[in-house]
């Protein structure tokens, strides 16, 4: 039950009747994990923690660089040296002191996600580097729990929502392993701050949509947008029967998050997606 302050504190989206106090409830009831404190997890995290999502579990390991500010406002420049994790925890108490916040100041590995993800409702992939993508791909599809996915380099970006369970898609579907190697990265080949912003703030948006009920979550669906020109496509996408890591998983039992209606798009074979190489493969670094 919310709280008179909840209620003023969150009046502007409880006036959604799509949201309203119901959907809120949720929110307060859930639990989600971010992994990866830079220029994706940084604005995930922050509308996460202001839009009343009840318990958040930061997870990063790197130290919080001079070359982090020009996109990762969750750090400033009292941050630098610190742990992404522990400097980030401390924005959000500062946004939101009614929500838990839990710290996980080290690198994720696959052997500690069984674990980690106990209890976890809905995962914020804001990770950098393939691996750790795969694990956490694998480890969401063993928990049955949705992962909102994203990347972006220079001026543009991506966005999908996976959730295996619902009969969709997973990561490993969209990205072979194969690609690891011509991943381009923000270190290399650099990226403006808004294009980072704007795809946390949309892994934001879909999560809140995931936890609440509201709307209609990008599940089986890839969003692809280039800043530079303001051009945004939508595309379906369809699982691969011969994928490796969901092929097994794929079932009809009740998810533990409420679904939305099925995409109104074209479906496309993740092999047959038409997207520029920069798209396809997600960014080593935001």
């Amino acid at each position: 039950m919310l709280n008179d302050d909840e209620l003023l504190r969150y009046s502007r989206q409880l006036m959604l009747e799509e949201f309203d106090i119901p959907g809120q409830e949720r929110l307060k009831a859930a639990s989600v994990l971010v992994a990866g404190l830079g220029g994706l997890g940084s604005p995930a995290a922050m509308y996460l923690a202001s839009s009343g999502v009840g318990r958040l579990v930061l997870a990063d390991g790197d130290a919080v660089e001079l070359s982090n500010l020009q996109r990762q406002p969750a750090h400033g420049e009292t941050s630098l040296g610190m742990n992404k994790a522990q400097s980030a925890a401390a924005t959000l108490r500062n946004i939101n002191s009614t929500i838990d916040v839990e710290v996980l100041a080290q690198d994720l590995e696959e052997d500690g996600l069984a674990g980690l993800l106990q209890g976890i409702d809905l995962v914020v992939d804001a990770t950098d580097n393939y691996p750790v993508r795969f694990a956490l791909n694998r480890a969401c599809m063993q928990h049955r729990i949705p992962m909102v996915s994203a990347a972006a380099v220079r001026s543009e970006g991506q966005l999908a929502v996976f959730h295996p369970a619902l009969g969709g898609p997973c990561y490993r579907c969209l990205y072979p392993e194969a690609g690891q190697a011509t991943a381009l990265n923000c270190r290399d080949s650099g990226v403006l701050a808004p294009v980072v912003g704007v795809l946390g703030c949309l892994q934001a948006m879909e999560a809140l949509k995931v936890l609440s009920g509201f709307g209609e979550p990008l599940y089986a669906g890839l969003l692809v947008m280039d800043l530079r020109t303001l051009s945004v496509q939508r595309l379906a996408l369809a699982p691969r029967a011969d994928c490796p890591h969901c092929a097994a998983f794929r079932s009809p039992c009740a998810p533990r998050i409420h679904p939305a209606p099925a995409p109104r798009h074209p479906a496309v074979t993740a092999t047959g997606v038409a997207v520029s190489p920069p798209v396809a493969t997600p960014p080593a670094h935001q």
